[in-house]
This record gives C-alpha cells, sequence and structure tokens, in this order.
C-alpha cells in the first residue's frame, strides 16, 4: 500500500525549532513532487512549502508566511521529505500534512487538489 506517514510534530515554544518527517512506503516517491500543507482549526488547508525536480535540476518553493524559516529537504534513498522549522510563531500551530504528486505544476502547486497521495498528519502547537 502506498503511502506517506508524518511524524515530528508536539509542543515547542515560541521561537523554538522543530523538524517533521515525511516517510513514504509501498512505491518509490523519487519521481514525484511533494509538499507540505498545513490546516488550523476552523481554517482551510493552507500551502506551506513544495519541491520538485525536472531535467534542470531540484526545485523547492515556499509560501510567504513561512519563507526564511521553514527549510524542506528530501533524501531520496530514504524515501523521506523533511520540514526543518525555526524561529516558530503560535501562528504556526496546525495540522502539518504532507502531499505527493507525479504532475506537478507550478501555477497550482498551492492547491490541495494537485497532489494524489496526502499523510495523516502531525499536530504542531507552538505555545509558551
Amino acid at each position: 500500500q502506498d503511502q506517506l506517514v508524518e511524524s515530528g510534530g508536539g509542543l515547542v515554544q515560541p521561537m523554538g525549532s522543530m523538524r517533521l518527517s515525511c516517510a513514504a512506503s509501498g512505491r518509490t516517491f523519487s519521481g514525484y513532487a511533494m509538499a507540505w500543507f498545513r490546516q488550523a482549526p476552523g481554517k482551510e488547508r493552507q500551502f506551506v512549502a513544495a519541491t520538485n525536480s525536472d531535467w534542470s535540476g531540484s526545485r523547492t518553493y515556499y509560501a510567504d508566511s513561512v519563507e526564511g524559516r521553514f527549510t524542506l529537504s528530501r533524501d531520496n534513498a530514504k524515501n523521506t521529505m523533511y520540514l526543518q522549522m525555526n524561529s516558530l510563531k503560535p501562528e504556526d500551530t496546525a495540522v502539518y500534512y504532507c502531499a505527493a504528486t507525479r504532475n506537478f505544476k507550478i501555477a497550482s502547486m498551492t492547491w490541495v487538489t494537485e497532489y494524489e497521495y496526502w499523510g495523516q498528519g502531525t499536530q504542531v502547537t507552538v505555545s509558551s
């Protein structure tokens, strides 16, 4: 069964750091674009970051709200993607999801509907 499993969430103080992992199993996701989304209570799921590789190389994209604080990386040998989150703010509190798609398009990379595979999510709470 093809699946994505997030881990690494929990409670962290403001300005703290946390690293999330997204482990893929079943198929190899190395040929897929992968992304992180998050969903706060009562709000829609929101794009955080994405990475895609093509003939010209690998690129990573970030939402303005996390640019400079979050870093997405992936280890294809381990079939795992990471999200390093620094300088965390209370407004970063959300359930964080990883996602994957074979049909990556820059114009629609922030759309939830563009991703075929999703993890179950991991809770991140930023609070003192």
